[in-house]
């Protein structure tokens, strides 16, 4: 894996989100564009967010997994805010969120609208810090303080993704969550693209072929990732896609649990859970992953990793578990080592797709 000049491309972010850019409409590809359908119950929190903060959106996926009330999270490269504001909401008075971005002029608009907020929420739980989400540790964050942390197409952006997901793992409480959605190529991208102040600052540059990332993560001690939904991008411009050529690229949303000692592959040990159906929002299934559906009331063999993910972190109340590892049957399988993603390079340029809904699955893992 080759890395891009840092100062230069570092610069170059800052320039093109700072000033170049003046909201989402700006933009020349679907990479920082959400496609996806927010869920009813966002809807009425996202229309007390200022319009300000709006229009400054670039995220490409959603951030925003169950069960929030009361956790700490961050939110690497928060930029104007939106989903900051919009998890201030769901984390309550009980909660916090703090959110780190490098850009000031992004941050600026953060900080402007902070007292609106407050006024529309009833109550302050954020704060904003400027730094660069490579140096986490050089922020005056707490180790081991966060419940979550989320980042919404940023991390692509960063020129040393390994010391980004180092640093978050640092960051989470054991049990805690780096849930972020990004983008990914099928392949390597080429080192002289990686050079492309506009090919990165549309976040196509800096994206990680997808088995590179998985190593990456596991390099960091997420030995499971687990992807949650992906959809391939459409690039309309003629000059970025002259210049991409045949790469496809996919946004993805990924969830990394911070818990030590989950195995490199997924092992049966004959455990199953039951999930109760509490899960505010989903009353007959839980969507664990995009390859976990929980069916309501059933019994659901899962493998050590799925058994652990699901028993020892904040899902653990809405979970009966079954068995222990104290045996071993092999191989759990349905585990698969090819493109994780949905769609093809056709398919992405041909017409924008939103987030495939996950698939059912009566266990398997990946």
């Amino acid at each position: 894996m080759t890395q891009p000049a840092a100062p230069a491309i570092k610069a170059a972010v800052q320039a093109y989100y700072g000033s170049t850019l003046q909201s989402s409409d700006d933009l020349r590809t679907s990479a920082c564009c959400d496609a996806g359908s927010v869920p009813d119950g966002l809807k009425p929190l996202l229309a007390r967010i200022h319009p300000d903060v709006l229009a400054r959106y670039y995220g490409c996926g959603l951030v925003v997994p169950p069960l929030l009330e009361g956790l700490r999270v961050l939110d690497l490269g928060c930029g104007s805010g939106r989903d900051v504001y919009l998890l201030a909401q769901l984390v309550g008075p009980g909660g916090s969120v703090v959110g780190v971005d490098m850009t000031a002029e992004q941050l600026a608009v953060a900080e402007g609208h902070r007292q609106h907020h407050a006024e529309q929420f009833g109550y302050a739980n954020v704060r904003f810090v400027c730094g660069e989400i490579e140096q986490l540790d050089r922020l005056g964050l707490e180790p081991a303080s966060f419940d979550l942390v989320v980042s919404n197409c940023v991390v692509n952006l960063s020129t040393d993704k390994e010391a980004v997901l180092s640093g978050v793992r640092r960051l989470l409480k054991p049990g805690g969550e780096f849930h972020f959605a990004d983008v990914y190529a099928d392949r390597r991208v080429p080192a002289a693209l990686q050079q492309d102040p506009l090919l990165y600052g549309e976040c196509l540059a800096g994206a990680l072929y997808w088995n590179d990332f998985l190593r990456l993560a596991r390099a960091a001690g997420f030995s499971d990732p687990r992807l949650v939904a992906d959809r391939p991008l459409l690039i309309t411009d003629p000059q970025v896609a002259a210049r991409t050529g045949a790469i496809a690229f996919h946004s993805a949303t990924y969830r990394l649990f911070n818990i030590d000692g989950l195995e490199d592959a997924c092992e049966d040990h004959g455990q199953a859970v039951i999930y109760r159906g509490t899960v505010p929002g989903h009353p007959s299934v839980f969507p664990l992953d995009k390859h976990h559906r929980i069916e309501t009331g059933r019994v659901f063999p899962v493998c050590g990793n799925t058994f652990r993910m699901l028993t020892e972190t904040r899902l653990a109340p809405h979970f009966s578990a079954i068995g222990d590892f104290s045996g071993h049957y092999g191989f759990f399988g349905g585990c698969g080592s090819t493109c994780p993603f949905d769609g093809t390079a056709v398919e992405a340029t041909a017409a924008a797709a939103p987030m495939p809904a996950e698939s059912v699955s009566a266990g398997g893992c990946c």
